[in-house]
């Protein structure tokens, strides 16, 4: 049985105006955060937070949806944070605009693909373990659960991702392979798409 990561959630307070504030889960060092401008949604990532030299990747809550609009500190790689301390504020005034940008991107894609198997995590993509590796999987090949599909890199730790999940057939083709190495993807975009197999 392999160990489960720990991710930290931030914690969210309703401010002045309607805007948001992601506040420390815990106490420790923030890093990796999001620059002003931002937009982020539930689940995206928010960097991470170091407690006594291990770093734990921090995502943002159920309701955190808006562009970010100021930063705890942005001058500094590494910053102090107390429990409950603001890390950053939110607009959410732009999180209808968001929104309906990504239902049109979905339904457009929709029309052109079969299923698809989806990324867990936001993350730069590897379809190696290493380079000069055989790739995990091809063009052509069937895919059960469990299956390993690529390697999502998040904040230096690499994280394998494996094929099943709700939605998903049991087996599958992959018909395309939607990323490069080294692309960026975020959470809930197409990795690979697929055909029965």
């Amino acid at each position: 049985m392999r160990p489960t990561q720990v991710v930290l959630t931030a914690r969210l307070s309703p401010k002045d105006g309607g805007r948001l504030e992601l506040d420390a889960p815990t106490v420790g060092l923030w890093r990796e955060g999001p620059p002003v401008g931002a937009v982020l949604r539930p689940g995206m990532c928010l960097g991470a937070i170091e407690v006594l030299g291990q770093v734990f990747p921090l995502v943002a809550p159920d309701g955190a949806v808006g562009a970010v609009v100021s930063v705890r500190d942005p001058s500094r790689s590494r910053r102090p944070v107390g429990y409950g301390e603001a890390l950053l504020t939110l607009d959410p005034t732009v999180a209808g605009q968001v929104a309906a940008h990504d239902l049109a991107e979905a339904e457009e894609h929709a029309k052109h693909a079969g299923a698809v198997f989806k990324a867990p995590m936001s993350g730069r993509f590897y379809l190696r373990p290493a380079p000069g590796k055989p790739a995990f999987i091809q063009v052509g090949d069937v895919l059960e659960a469990g299956h390993t599909v690529c390697l999502l890199e998040v904040m230096k730790t690499f994280n394998r991702v494996v094929y099943g999940g709700p939605g998903l057939p049991a087996r599958a083709k992959v018909a395309r392979i939607v990323l490069a190495d080294g692309d960026d993807v975020n959470e809930g975009a197409p990795l690979v798409e697929l055909e029965p197999a």
